[in-house]
Order: structure tokens, then C-alpha cells, then sequence
């Protein structure tokens, strides 16, 4: 049962929100656009606010029941809650539907941390908050926010399997950022509400 649960919820993971609401709103393929990934940060800096905030919505809803779905399947134990965070964020961050790429697993994880230890991702979300509205970057804010999880979980006691999870799910956001960090690192990363230069070229996805 554990692997129908953990197929199920990297399907559901998969699901290509940011790609699919793009589209809706004009943008044949987000991923030729900006920074090439199918995010709320980039469908919002490339289709509009209102596109970023249903993007943003839905990869947290569809992270949300992708473990729901998981936990359904096996029972409700705890190792399959866990197992389906982690399937949920690999499948937004490489899609079936997309030819195995995606986003940066930062929304989906959310909603998926909310239903695997949710006092923890909650806890996690000022720190979010705080980073993104002093210092405007959205992928520092994000890093930070999902590395604090993983200790919550642990001071608060959550099941083994949930701090695996929130583990897992938290190196993943890491590793979709490597090339932020390197512009963080370089003083290149762009701010949110920040406009390119005239004639200069998002990075590379």
C-alpha cells in the first residue's frame, strides 16, 4: 500500500498548476519564460498578480491532498503521510506531465508540510514572512522557512517518519535553489517587484 500511496501522491504533485494556469491567463509556456519554472514567483512576474496568487493556491492545495490522498490509501499511518510529502514535492519538481521538470517544490511542500506536521510549518511561516518582506527575496525567505521546519518538527515531538519527511522535503527545496543561492552568494538575485534592466536576460532555469 505504501507504494500505490506514494504514486499516488507524486500524480497529484505532478500536476502542473503554474503551467496550466499560465496558460488560462495567455502564456503558452511559462517555462520559456523569466526564470523557466513553473512557480508562483515566475507566473507572477510573467502573466500578472493574479495568475501568481492562483498559482501560489493551487500548489498548496494540491501538496495538501496529495498527502491527504496518501494517508487515505495506507491508513493514515504515519510513514505513508511522510512518503507522500516527499512524492508530492518530487512530482512538482519534476512532472511526469512536463518532461520530469517543474518548479521548486516550495508552495506544493508547504501545503504538504501543513498536513504532515502542520503546528511545525505553521511555527515556520513567520520566518518566511519576516525574510521576504525585510529583504525581498523570495527564494532566501524560502530556504530559510523550509530549513526551520525540520527542527520544529523535532521540538515538537512529531513522529520519526514526519521529521524524515520534513527532512527530505526541506533538502529538496534546497536543491531546486542551488542556482539561487549562487546569485544570492553574487549579489544577482532579483528582489520580488524588482524589473530587469532594459535588454538584460532572466537566469537560466
Amino acid at each position: 500500500m505504501i507504494v500505490l500511496a506514494a504514486v499516488a501522491a507524486y500524480l497529484v504533485g505532478a500536476v502542473p498548476v503554474g503551467y496550466l494556469v499560465a496558460r488560462l491567463f495567455g502564456v503558452a509556456d511559462i517555462r520559456r519564460h523569466g526564470s523557466g519554472s513553473i512557480g508562483a514567483t515566475n507566473v507572477l512576474r510573467t502573466a500578472g498578480r493574479l495568475p501568481g496568487i492562483v498559482t501560489l493556491l493551487g500548489d498548496i492545495v494540491k501538496g495538501y491532498l496529495a498527502v491527504a490522498l496518501a494517508g487515505w490509501i495506507d491508513g493514515g499511518a504515519p510513514r505513508a503521510l511522510a512518503v507522500g510529502a516527499v512524492a508530492a514535492v518530487v512530482g512538482n519538481c519534476w512532472s511526469l506531465f512536463l518532461g520530469f521538470r517543474g518548479g521548486k517544490g516550495v508552495a506544493t511542500g508547504l501545503g504538504a508540510l501543513l498536513r504532515l506536521i502542520p503546528l511545525a510549518t505553521l511555527a515556520a511561516l513567520p520566518v518566511f514572512l519576516v525574510v521576504v518582506i525585510t529583504t525581498r527575496f523570495v527564494s532566501l525567505g524560502s530556504l530559510l522557512g523550509a530549513a526551520c521546519v525540520p527542527f520544529g518538527a523535532l521540538a515538537l515531538g512529531a513522529p520519526r517518519p514526519a521529521v524524515a519527511g520534513a527532512v527530505a522535503v526541506a533538502a529538496i527545496v534546497v536543491l531546486r535553489h542551488h542556482e539561487n543561492i549562487a546569485r544570492l552568494r553574487a549579489g544577482t538575485e532579483r528582489r520580488l517587484g524588482e524589473r530587469r534592466a532594459s535588454g538584460a536576460q532572466d537566469p537560466a532555469p
